[in-house]
């Protein structure tokens, strides 16, 4: 298989995720339906729908439910990024304007809110309470993680800590992609936990990614500053392994004090991490997170699909390259 045989799989079915998603705004005020049209415009690779319709196929659930709960995915995580835009004061996703750059504070929450809403909505029309609990029990780790992020702000994270907090903003959802199937298709108990570790682990390995690609990428191909989480005082994992080599580096410690690094020390420090080591040992740690979800795939049914998410999990770290 090549690296995008996993997407060819369901690239006629996303587009009805897709098509699920925009019918949502049908009856309610034209700019929520305009704000989703630029939501799903703005480009993403759809993984964890993917994520749903491979594990979907695999275990031989309804196609019109894995539609549906695909479709949930992906309108929950789209309505997560337009509230954290706005807390984050970003103007940019993916080099396009984000919702808070075109609206006011006011207009974005609620757009944020009409998307949960309808995500929920879609979530019930799988016809499964233990999906509709699951996504549910989601939203509020992914709300509390939020909470716990804008309380924690220049406060440096234990290992613990900073798993929990990637837990919350990105491991959860995909477990809940990874999983919901599982209950559509009436194989809960043999494959639940198997596909818990699945999501988990590609969730956390996904987020390892984002912080590295932080620090490694440019702000062109980033649509947004580089270092952007340091700027903000959010310490992510390549930081966290520069710190353990340099602890007393004394602007971290301005950071962590809640100052502000002049530009110059602050590109300083950003090139340090760079040369440190701190951001390869990152990439190595999501490498282990992909093996154990590659690892968790072996005892399911072998099949094409089987085969297109060990490929996906790979995908996650190869966004790296």
């Amino acid at each position: 298989m090549t690296m995008l045989d996993f997407h060819a799989q369901v690239q006629t079915q996303l587009p009805e995720v897709e098509e699920r998603m925009r019918r949502v705004a049908d009856g309610y005020h034209p700019e929520l339906a305009y704000a989703l049209e630029q939501l799903l415009n703005s480009g993403g690779k759809r993984v964890r729908p993917t994520v749903t319709l491979l594990v979907a196929g695999m275990l031989n659930a309804p196609h019109p439910h894995a539609v549906t709960v695909a479709a949930a995915v992906e309108m929950l995580h789209t309505a997560t990024l337009v509230h954290d835009d706005l807390i984050d004061g970003a103007t940019l996703r993916r080099g396009e304007p984000t919702l808070n750059a075109l609206w006011n504070s006011a207009a974005t929450i609620l757009a944020g809110d009409f998307l949960f809403s309808q995500a929920a909505w879609l979530g019930s029309q799988a016809e499964s309470v233990e999906v509709m609990q699951m996504f549910a029990k989601t939203l509020s780790i992914i709300v509390n993680g939020e909470v716990n992020q804008l309380f924690t702000r220049n406060t440096f994270p234990t290992r613990e800590e900073y798993n929990l907090r990637i837990y919350a903003k990105t491991a959860s959802m995909f477990e809940l992609a990874a999983k919901a199937p599982a209950h559509l298709a009436g194989v809960f108990p043999q494959y639940g936990e198997l596909l818990n570790t699945y999501g988990n682990s590609i969730g956390m390995a996904f987020q390892v990614v984002d912080d590295v690609l932080d620090f490694s990428s440019d702000e062109s191909t980033l649509g947004k500053p580089v270092a952007s989480d340091l700027r903000h005082g959010l310490f992510t994992l390549p930081t966290l392994y520069f710190l353990q080599s340099q602890p007393d580096d004394e602007r971290m410690q301005v950071l962590l004090n809640g100052e502000v690094l002049q530009e110059e020390r602050m590109e300083a420090l950003i090139d340090d991490i760079r040369q440190s080591g701190a951001v390869q040992q990152a990439h190595e740690e999501a490498h282990r997170y992909v093996r154990l979800a590659q690892d968790s795939l072996l005892p399911m049914p072998a099949c094409a699909e089987r085969d297109g998410l060990a490929e996906l999990a790979e995908y996650v770290v190869q966004r790296l390259n």
